[in-house]
């Protein structure tokens, strides 16, 4: 038997229990491919299980997409399910789901992934196998020698915490060490950041708080989660409009809808609509129309007792909290492996690296409705990739000279993101999810 064979018999290894690596090993398993997921937590969820060490969620967070334009396709979630499901009905879903697809006796829970590194082979040029080492619950160290590693690790549990001159005497913290709005009791609160997680704090920091202020660097643009009493991530979309002209038609709504933000004293966004995440809540704005919430500009610097703006006002406070995003992280393995480039990793289609043939980035992606169904056909696509591997080499490897040849070319449906850390991943969905289509067409064809 070759070395190569003998390789193939070794486990694909998925780390992480969460939407993304739950698909994954399924598809995994669909395909009769060997699989063992490793998740750091004691159970499945991942980011939604809020009982997990590594969960950034809070009590009070919910779904900002509607529940069926994110579920997965062939799994739904229960009618009686709300239309913006909290976290805990997300955690029962995902629990129903391993079970529903038998994916709990292929993990080993508790088991926290330490290093990733390929186990080299002088007489190839490739990296025939990975080395996963992961520390058990009772701190003993196991290594599994993987044919294949794919990451499902999760892209929100890095904190991007922002420096800012000056010393502030007070509480300060990030968004991810936030569970519950009781810290907020009667307390001068100053939230920075204006992204979903911001806008959601500010809303529950309102009925607790003394005051609550918002410190706001640039424009979003903020929809409400229901219009007509339909969600509103569902309306729009049969119709398919040049891209120019429905950036304009939608940002014309949403100022029909909501208004400009610079009527509730926000700075209006100097970029069209879809080119950064919008801001999806029906409270915020509410908040501060009716004065719970008071915009501030960009900090200057911390002072001791609270923080100085950018249009030289000052105001004290007693806790200030950095709603400021998460960055990538794969602690774990060395940044050489996933081709980074600036504050992502480049990879064709946000999943395959130019570097190597056996690891595999789960997503790390991003698009407005895209939705767990989205990721459930990349971890369809990885399946057919690595069968194809050990049924046809040959084609296998014609893919991965393509994944070479277009490893800089971005998905985005011709779509002038902002060059923002958190949108480094972020794709048009229409047209990734055809790109993902494509390919799988291409290699079940083959197969």
């Amino acid at each position: 038997m070759s070395r190569r064979e003998s390789l193939e018999m070794n486990p694909s290894v998925v780390i992480g229990a969460g939407p993304m690596g739950l698909c994954t090993v399924r598809r995994l398993l669909e395909q009769n491919i060997d699989v063992i997921g490793l998740e750091a937590h004691s159970d499945v969820g991942g980011l939604w299980d809020i009982n997990s060490a590594t969960s950034t969620m809070y009590d009070s967070a919910h779904l900002i997409s509607s529940k069926r334009m994110t579920e997965f396709s062939d799994f739904p979630m229960d009618d009686s399910v709300a239309t913006y499901p909290r976290h805990d009905e997300l955690k029962k879903y995902f629990t129903a789901y391993a079970r529903h697809f038998n994916l709990l006796q292929h993990y080993r829970f508790n088991s926290w992934v330490e290093r990733v590194e390929p186990v080299s082979d002088e007489r190839e040029d490739t990296t025939p196998a990975w080395r996963v080492i992961y520390r058990d619950a009772n701190q003993q160290q196991h290594e599994i020698i993987a044919a294949n590693v794919l990451l499902a690790n999760g892209t929100l549990h890095h904190p991007n915490k922002i420096s800012l001159s000056g010393q502030f005497d007070g509480k300060m913290m990030h968004s991810c060490d936030y569970r519950s709005a009781d810290i907020f009791a009667d307390k001068r609160v100053l939230i920075v950041g204006c992204g979903n997680s911001g806008c959601d704090i500010a809303v529950d920091a309102v009925h607790r708080a003394k005051s609550v202020d918002m410190a706001v660097r640039r424009g979003y643009y903020f929809l409400p989660k229901f219009v007509a009493g339909r969600p509103t991530d569902t309306l729009g979309g049969k119709v398919k409009l040049p891209r120019r002209l429905k950036q304009w038609l939608d940002g014309l709504l949403v100022k029909i809808i909501s208004g400009k933000p610079s009527q509730y004293g926000l700075p209006d966004p100097d970029y069209r609509m879809y080119e950064s995440h919008p801001v999806i809540n029906s409270l915020f704005l509410h908040h501060i129309g009716h004065g719970d919430i008071t915009v501030r500009p960009n900090i200057a610097k911390l002072t001791s007792s609270g923080a100085a703006f950018v249009d030289g006002q000052q105001a004290d406070y007693d806790l200030i909290l950095q709603a400021t995003g998460y960055k990538l992280h794969y602690p774990f393995i060395d940044d050489q492996h996933l081709n980074w480039d600036g504050h992502a990793p480049q990879l064709y289609l946000n999943i395959f690296t130019p570097k190597h043939t056996n690891l595999f980035v789960m997503g790390m992606v991003e698009a407005a409705g895209l939705g767990w169904q989205g990721r459930d056909q990349q971890a369809q696509l990885v399946a057919q990739v690595i069968r194809q591997q050990q049924q046809d080499p040959a084609q296998a490897s014609a893919f991965f000279a393509k994944v070479k040849q277009h490893t800089q070319q971005r998905v985005d449906g011709g779509m002038n993101y902002l060059q923002l850390e958190r949108m480094a991943y972020y794709v048009h969905k229409d047209s990734y999810l055809k790109a993902i289509a494509k390919e799988l067409k291409h290699l079940t064809r083959l197969a």
